[in-house]
């Protein structure tokens, strides 16, 4: 592509083909095998927010799922709180599906989005980071059929969850996103379909728990009566280890069904393994009324009591001390969306080369296929939650944590002064949390919830963790990620980047956890996002001296409080963001700034505890 020269991009920004953009299926847990890409150039055009129609004019081509702020878009412009970005297309539904509903995806839309079919809205969604559908099959007309939709993003006008998005970017806030950026498709189903799934692993009983919500329904089996006890439908569901079922079970399809897994085969980041999964959907007399494929592992996240004594984050009932990568997930050419699902992949891969065992991915959710890509390489994931309302507050969000070793406390009731005076916004956060719970909870790689990073937007943190755990008890929470502690849970979470590492104050029998540190920056000429511009905890003028800065850091530093009792910790980061410069590896993914092998051995030595 020809506007990519001059430009710091990424060596698969030329392998984007705009016929097949993001070719593969976009949902691993859950796979049909009919479906439609719709991603490619559309139309579209920007106006004024109040306006209610696009018309039949466009400002030409956007490439769709790049977000319109990036290179790979085409358009490479911003959307402003006051502009509407509109989206057209024309497509045609295979012959072969009639008869059959048809559902409209997409994996995520950034901020609100709203559709229409031929003219006829069908729905709308807020939320920037999770995935909705629609029923389409009543708006449908034979032939061609015209998609429209309408986004309006905020950015950081607004007080929504947005992570680190800003109109302003510079220093740790990055170019704001807006729009489609994830993959958008068309699936076929039947009349009665499977809608979704919650697989619960228990290790220590072998067992996998399975309940199923099931969509559609018509005449005397109602939508209704299908969500309410399964309309008199069955769920079957068969896993696999290979080409071997190892187990299968039926049940009502309103119930809860219990899977017995013999002799289960523990998930771990040195053994990844995965069982294939089928689950059907049983009419009343045993037939198959549709079927979806799928995977889980069966692993045990906890906190226990190791030999001495002392709290610890436990893998399948041993202690494991998880050293991990802060990972933020954008990219120089298309910004939040990864330009292919190789490049998606080289982060995870390149990760798990260099010896982590662990990425938190910072506040920000990824599309479905990159967990997967955790899922089977054997990464384990810290999800945060990502951050929103009000703006930066310098006093509490900087000051006050790190005056004084444990920083000064603060209590985290709704207030302004952490950004969460409005019920709208605490409203907004709590239903975007379940979103992304729901939209995640079956991925086995994930270990552990973050839903608040050094008090940005923090409310009720105690609160909110407690609900966590109890909605998903799966997992574990570290409910105020740097600072802010109230006190809650089984994790103790600091941030450490200004002073030598050291064990927190105020534990309270709790694990402790350092869940950010480093921060080492390293300029590398001819990869930087901005010559000239540049932002780091600690700077390097080589890779030398960044190198024994590091091995000193982990070695005699970090090492030592492992047997104090820190059981994790998150170096800052994986790779540059635009001016932030302490990656390990650079924006571009051409140059890791360590030796690879180096680093590949200390890290085994920190984890095993050598």
């Amino acid at each position: 592509m020809a506007e990519l020269r001059g430009r710091l991009v990424t060596r698969w920004a030329t392998e984007v083909d705009p016929d097949h953009v993001l070719p593969e299926y976009p949902r691993p847990q859950m796979v049909r095998p009919e479906w439609l890409n719709l991603n490619g150039w559309w139309e579209y055009a920007v106006l004024p927010r109040d306006v209610e129609q696009m018309g039949r004019e466009s400002d030409g081509r956007i490439l769709v799922p790049f977000p319109i702020e990036s290179v790979l878009s085409g358009v490479e412009r911003p959307l402003r709180p006051a502009e509407r970005l509109w989206y057209r297309r024309r497509f045609r539904v295979p012959a072969d599906w009639k008869g059959r509903r048809v559902l409209l995806h997409f994996g995520a839309v950034d901020w609100e989005a709203k559709v229409w079919i031929n003219g006829r809205p069908v729905g709308s969604h807020t939320g920037g980071y999770y995935p909705f559908s629609f029923d389409i099959t009543e708006h449908l007309d034979e032939g061609d059929n015209e998609l429209v939709v309408a986004v309006w993003d905020p950015s950081d006008t607004y007080g929504q969850e947005r992570g680190k998005q800003t109109l302003k970017p510079g220093g740790i806030f990055y170019t704001a996103v807006s729009g489609i950026w994830q993959t958008v498709w068309l699936e076929p189903v039947p009349e009665v379909y499977i809608q979704s799934f919650r697989l619960v692993p228990d290790l220590d009983r072998g067992k996998l728990t399975i309940t199923l919500a099931v969509g559609g329904g018509n005449g005397a089996l109602r939508s209704e009566a299908v969500a309410s006890n399964g309309g008199g439908l069955g769920l079957e569901a068969i896993a696999h280890e290979g080409d071997t079922v190892v187990a299968s079970a039926t049940a009502p399809a309103g119930q809860a069904l219990a899977l017995s897994i013999p002799n289960p085969r523990p998930w771990s980041p040195d053994s990844p393994f995965l069982y294939d999964l089928t689950l059907r959907l049983l009419t009343p007399d045993g037939a198959v009324a549709d079927e979806v494929t799928s995977y889980f592992a069966m692993r045990k996240f906890s906190v226990g009591t190791d030999a001495r004594g002392v709290k610890r984050l436990f893998l399948n009932n041993k202690p494991l001390f998880q050293h991990g990568l802060l990972d933020q997930g954008y990219w120089p050419d298309g910004l939040y969306t990864a330009p292919t699902d190789e490049a998606l992949e080289y982060d995870v891969i390149t990760a798990k080369r260099l010896g982590f065992n662990m990425l938190r991915k910072h506040i920000k959710v990824e599309p479905a296929r990159w967990y997967y890509h955790c899922d089977r390489h054997g990464l384990i994931v810290w999800q945060d939650m990502p951050s929103g309302g009000g703006p930066w507050n310098n006093l509490h969000h900087l000051i006050l944590p790190n005056l004084v070793v444990g920083g000064v406390p603060v209590k985290d009731r709704p207030s302004k002064a952490l950004g969460r005076h409005e019920e709208r916004s605490r409203q907004n956060y709590r239903k975007e949390l379940r979103e992304m719970i729901d939209a995640l909870y079956n991925a086995p790689c994930i270990g552990v919830w973050v839903p608040f990073n050094e008090a940005w937007g923090q409310f009720d943190a105690a609160e909110i963790g407690e609900w966590i755990a109890g909605y998903d008890p799966t997992r574990l929470v570290d409910h105020a990620s740097g600072w802010h502690d109230q006190g809650w849970g089984e994790i103790k979470s600091v941030h450490i980047y200004f002073r030598r590492l050291q064990m927190p104050l105020r534990i309270r029998n709790r694990a402790v956890v350092i869940s950010e540190y480093g921060g080492y920056a390293l300029p590398v000429s001819g990869h930087v996002w901005r010559p000239g511009q540049q932002f780091g905890y600690r700077r390097f003028k080589s890779r030398d001296e960044l190198t024994a800065a590091y091995v000193s850091l982990i070695r005699d530093q970090l090492k030592p409080l492992i047997r104090k009792g820190v059981c994790a910790a998150v170096y800052t980061q994986l790779t540059d963001v635009e001016t932030e410069l302490n990656g390990i590896l650079t924006y571009d993914r051409e140059v890791i700034k360590m030796d690879p092998e180096l680093l590949a051995t200390l890290h085994k030595e920190l984890i095993a505890g050598e």
